[in-house]
């Protein structure tokens, strides 16, 4: 038999290491985690047994795979089998009791797994590839998880993200064979994708829990009506996966946001009464293999993750450990789901990632440069700087290049990836919306310290001032945290100025709650008052609106491009869209001419873009007077240029 020569296997194993030692040998040991046969120049043996244990074909040859099978027959021993010379023994150490069921077990074990499917694919050093076995497994039949014409009824709670989740799980049960139902009395599968990132959003899903259940267990039953499932995706069924299941039986499924591809097994799973869950995270799923569905076929505009997860670890968020680390898809990928959008008459894609701007495609290794990430002054990670790979601005140019007429937002981004690149391709592109969203959570130094954010009051306003000397009239929006950990009355007074200084068109605000696994639920403590949160947050509320009305009127007069999306939610009488600022644009729904006047009167329809006069306007919406329907690029090529309406001698100029 040949030797052993230039090999290195590992394989995942409850128990069983082997150890290569001095002297040339090899030891066996049951305590650890991973099977390792390490490079050897002289070992070769047909088998040996020993304690019940079983390895067969020592040689890694093109035709020859070892077989490993572990029964608990193991005695506490070292020995040593000799072939040859003392070179090559074969030292075995057994930690685990010789029981009277061995035989037994033996037996179970020698008709489970073998070798070949621990080492399918690997390398035997000259090039060479092992090749598993094409056995296939019955109980893993895939036509077991066709949803043979089953309903499944969605509901979507949560950010962008999760509407954008509905559309891949909904692919996913399609190509399975299910069918969607915008009725719930006619569905027979139940799916609520979950946000988990304030209680208030985790405790409205939980009553509609309860009331679902109610629901079912009220289903009459019949030889055409099966019991009807309910399923938990997404943020909240990987945090609560035991509360749902264990505690409240609520629900028959519960999936994690990277687990989707799992779920037709998992309602298989159901139909035999049994609960079923997989909320495993992955270093690597990012969909790119998954063509979404949207839930709403008519509407101009579309989602498109980008990448997945967050490194950023700020102490109040649950995003790192209910959707794991940082993944970007690859470009073409991207590309590819944006060019079938296009064809699709989509007017308006948002790119989506939970740190959308931090986006590192390092799939092709021609792209691999030595290019790190340079972060702004006063800006800093818990990460070391990560360097090579597709950044966001590399994507963001050939996205905006696919159609001149589709509109690109993204969202959301972190404050400290905002490089020169992007804002420059925002300022020479048309159809990248001159809107930016930048999360600040706080106006305080040390609150944004304990919140782990990574700058300054300080460097905040330095970037916010960057920016417009770039891009002079661009519209921000930001998040804000009320009542965190450790805030103080001067604390908040302090956010309260920086929306002052800022002046943002649009805010998010949120009274503070703490989430199980954070940073803050172990090291800090939740000591600011119910009632202080929900004031503070009043006056956050307050100050913004009062801020957004200024603004909105201040538009009074001027012509806008309005991307309509459809008819008005307050009357069907008006049609509604949305300006570059993102801002909501009511009009009346009438006729109007081409921008040269030329074709004869028509109708508004959602995905039209059409000039219209502001004549009105509240802090959350605009109202105004169509004037003619056009193109993004021709509104543009034709645009006025208007004075900012911000007080450049308010922020900081650290950066020009």
């Amino acid at each position: 038999m040949a030797a052993c020569r230039g090999v290195a296997v590992r394989v995942c194993h409850p128990k069983i290491a082997l150890h290569r030692l001095s002297g040339g040998e090899i030891r066996i040991s049951f305590r650890e985690f991973r099977i390792s046969v390490e490079r050897h120049q002289n070992l070769t043996s047909d088998s040996f047994r020993h304690g019940g244990l079983l390895l067969t074909s020592l040689e890694f040859s093109k035709k020859t795979v070892p077989k490993i099978c572990t029964p608990a027959t193991l005695s506490r021993s070292r020995r040593s089998i000799a072939h040859g010379n003392r070179a090559n023994d074969v030292v075995v150490e057994s930690n685990t009791q010789t029981s009277g069921k061995s035989s037994h077990l033996e037996r179970k074990l020698s008709n489970g797994p073998s070798f070949e499917h621990f080492l399918a694919n690997i390398n035997d050093g000259s090039g060479s590839k092992s090749v598993a076995s094409s056995e296939v497994i019955p109980y893993l039949n895939k036509s077991l998880w066709s949803g043979r014409g089953k309903k499944v009824y969605f509901e979507t709670y949560g950010c962008q993200m999760n509407v954008n989740d509905t559309d891949i799980a909904w692919s996913i049960l399609k190509q399975n064979h299910f069918q969607r139902t915008p009725e719930l009395s006619q569905a027979d599968v139940v799916l609520l994708i979950t946000c988990s990132i304030r209680e208030g959003a985790e405790t409205k899903i939980w009553n509609r829990l309860r009331h679902l259940r109610t629901i079912k267990k009220r289903r009459p039953r019949g030889e055409n009506k099966s019991p009807l499932k309910i399923g938990l995706l997404g943020c909240m069924a990987e945090r609560l996966k035991a509360d749902l299941l264990e505690k409240e039986h609520l629900v028959d499924v519960v999936c994690g946001p990277d687990a989707y591809k799992d779920l037709p097994r998992l309602l298989s799973v159901t139909a035999s009464g049994q609960t079923a869950i997989n909320v495993q995270l992955s270093l690597e799923e990012t969909y790119a293999d998954i063509v979404p569905v949207r839930i709403s076929e008519s509407s101009p505009s579309a989602f498109v993750s980008i990448m997945r997860g967050c490194d950023n670890m700020c102490s109040y968020c649950i995003v790192p450990f209910t959707r794991g680390r940082e993944r970007s898809r690859p470009v073409t990928s991207i590309l590819e789901e944006i060019r079938y959008l296009s064809d699709k008459g989509v007017k308006e894609v948002t790119l989506l990632g939970q740190n959308v701007n931090s986006y590192r495609d390092i799939s092709e290794t021609i792209y691999h440069r030595n290019k790190t990430t340079v972060l702004p002054p006063g800006f800093k990670t818990v990460y070391k700087a990560k360097s090579g790979g597709q950044r966001f601005a590399d994507l963001l140019d050939k996205v905006s290049l696919i159609d001149p007429e589709m509109r690109i937002r993204f969202t959301s981004p972190h404050p400290k990836d905002f490089p020169d690149e992007v804002l420059q391709l925002i300022r020479d592109r048309p159809n990248i919306c001159n809107q930016l969203h930048i999360p600040a959570q706080s106006g305080n130094s040390e609150t944004l310290k304990a919140m782990r954010r990574g700058y300054t009051r300080e460097a905040y306003l330095d970037l916010i001032q960057h920016i417009r000397h770039i891009l002079p009239d661009v519209a921000l929006s930001s998040d804000f945290i009320a009542g965190f950990c450790g805030e103080t009355e001067e604390a908040h007074q302090d956010t309260l100025s920086l929306m002052r200084q800022v002046q943002y068109n649009f805010v998010f605000c949120f009274p503070y709650s703490m989430r199980q696994k954070t940073h803050a639920s172990h090291r800090l403590k939740d000591d600011v008052p119910v009632e202080v949160k929900a004031r503070r947050h009043l006056e956050l509320t307050n100050e913004f609106r009062l801020i957004a009305e200024r603004l909105n009127l201040s538009q009074i007069g001027q012509q806008q491009l309005v991307l309509i999306e459809g008819d008005s939610k307050k009357s069907s009488q008006d049609l509604a869209g949305r300006n570059d600022a993102n801002t909501k644009v009511i009009l009346p729904k009438v006729e109007v001419p081409s921008v040269d006047g030329h074709d004869s009167m028509r109708a508004l329809q959602p995905g039209d873009y059409v000039v219209v006069q502001v004549n009105a306007a509240t802090s959350q919406t605009l109202k105004g007077i169509p004037l003619y329907y056009t193109t993004l690029q021709d509104f543009h090529s034709h645009l006025p240029i208007y004075q900012p309406w911000y007080d450049a001698t308010s922020c900081s100029t650290a950066y020009v």
